[in-house]
């Protein structure tokens, strides 16, 4: 009987053996570390490898070793998908309204910061004090913690102090950033005639100050005058960053107010986990090698966010038998939402195309909105059938593993309806640098970039 026993663990080991063999060698399948599913205690610190050009900074998750504001209170992925789940829903919401003439379109960022996983470090003022910042494409207003503060929420960094930068000015009410920012909704009035701002989060969280330029340092450029928020009040936040860095499409985002010195594009790299890290460039050179590129896609009533054109997808190398009219509605291109949001037929198709192969894994119970897990219990490496993207243009990005699981779940989710905005959220775009070319209108991925 020990010996029947001891055979069958043998051919289950060979089975295991050459199934990792097979995905190593099959373009159609992928290695997924069971590992990567649990958070490691070091930083593995893996090599980015920016494109050259532009100012570069390293990028990591606020939760992991490498994170320079590490947290001992994690929330569980159930709390963290709900919150996404509340962002996504915001940002379907306000391109609904935009497309209604007779609607308004809602200022509210409409998220709590808790979907936001990655910050990078920079300088503000003269001399430069260092803040650990959120990075948000689906932000325009940058802001920091200032001195005085009324009710802050506490940080790693020293709490920025204006009255001891050289560089740093208040914004009066009657001036053109001041009514700028009145247009676009941030606007919060005068006091001793200097211009307010205010952000609102759906879940009640705000920050409001005084609107103010300074010097930013970011890496090894320094950008004069910018624009941003010197927040004195920030009310139902318990973040221990100092702030946020806008990267949305609006007149007051840092990528906005840099495109003259340093041309309107950026790039980054999220690493594809925790305990390693990526980069952050602002103002990466254009018409770079290594990239496959489709359009981008603006609406002058929402200017903040970026769409693509999502046409296909591809499970273990075959398209999905799903109309492209499916996709008509567009995506929208955002770092701050965790999963990707499809049209439910699609989404349906995707789940049982990745489902048919993975029958040699048992089904494991859905852990919250995530309804395709499965059991890896003992095991160190699972494969996985391969997930493609195919974008407008022929562009086609072959997602990392990393980028198509979340723990022991299909890291999709489905919308309320088939004519709803899709969303491609930041698990599908890890490993790869993500080029955002706002002059030229398009969005590149180049594979293996960190």
């Amino acid at each position: 009987m020990a010996s029947v026993s001891k055979l069958l663990l043998l051919l289950l080991c060979s089975y295991c053996h050459s199934l990792v063999t097979h995905a190593e060698d099959d373009p159609n399948y992928k290695v997924f570390s069971i590992g990567s599913v649990v958070p490691e205690a070091n930083c593995s610190e893996t090599k980015a490898i920016p494109s050259p050009g532009g100012a570069t900074v390293p990028l990591h998750h606020r939760y992991g070793p490498c994170s320079p504001m590490p947290s001992k209170e994690i929330p569980t992925l159930e709390e963290v998908l709900r919150s996404d789940q509340l962002r996504a829903s915001y940002i379907q919401r306000k391109f609904t309204a935009s497309q209604q003439t007779d609607a308004t379109v809602p200022t509210t960022l409409g998220t709590s910061l808790d979907t936001l996983e990655y910050v990078i470090t920079v300088g503000i003022g003269s001399p430069a004090v260092t803040q650990n910042v959120f990075i948000d494409t689906g932000s325009d207003v940058s802001w920091v913690q200032c001195k005085p503060c009324s009710q802050c929420h506490s940080q790693v960094d020293p709490l920025f102090d204006p009255s001891k930068s050289s560089t740093y000015s208040p914004f009066s009410c009657g001036s053109a950033a001041c009514v700028q920012l009145g247009r676009e909704g941030n606007g919060n009035g005068c006091l001793s005639s200097r211009c307010q701002y205010i952000v609102k989060y759906l879940d009640g969280t705000s920050t409001t100050g005084t609107y103010s330029s300074d010097t930013l340092t970011l890496g090894s450029i320094v950008v004069k005058s910018f624009q941003f928020g010197c927040s004195h009040a920030t009310s139902g936040m318990t973040e221990k960053t100092a702030g946020m860095m806008g990267l949305g499409g609006g007149a007051q985002s840092l990528v906005s107010q840099t495109a003259g010195a340093l041309g309107k594009a950026f790039s980054y790299c999220l690493p594809p986990t925790s305990a390693s890290s990526g980069f952050l460039t602002l103002g990466a050179s254009s018409g770079r090698s290594g990239f496959v590129t489709t359009r981008i896609f603006r609406n002058s009533k929402v200017p903040t966010f970026y769409l693509v054109l999502l046409e296909a997808i591809r499970v273990g190398g075959k398209q999905l038998n799903v109309p492209p009219s499916f996709f008509s509605a567009g995506s929208v291109m955002d770092s701050g939402t965790i999963l990707t949001y499809l049209p439910p037929t699609a989404y349906s198709a995707l789940s049982s195309a990745f489902k048919a192969g993975m029958k040699q894994y048992p089904k494991a119970q859905p852990q919250g909105i995530l309804d395709t897990c499965f059991d890896f219990s003992g095991l160190s490496s699972v494969t996985i059938p391969a997930v493609s993207l195919v974008f407008g243009g022929g562009a086609v990005v072959n997602l990392d593993a990393n980028g198509i699981m979340l723990g022991n779940c299909l890291a999709f989710a489905a919308n309320d309806d088939d004519s709803s905005l899709g969303i491609i959220g930041n698990v599908q775009q890890r490993t790869f640098e993500v080029l955002y070319d706002v002059g030229r209108n398009a969005v590149g991925f180049r594979a293996r970039a960190c």
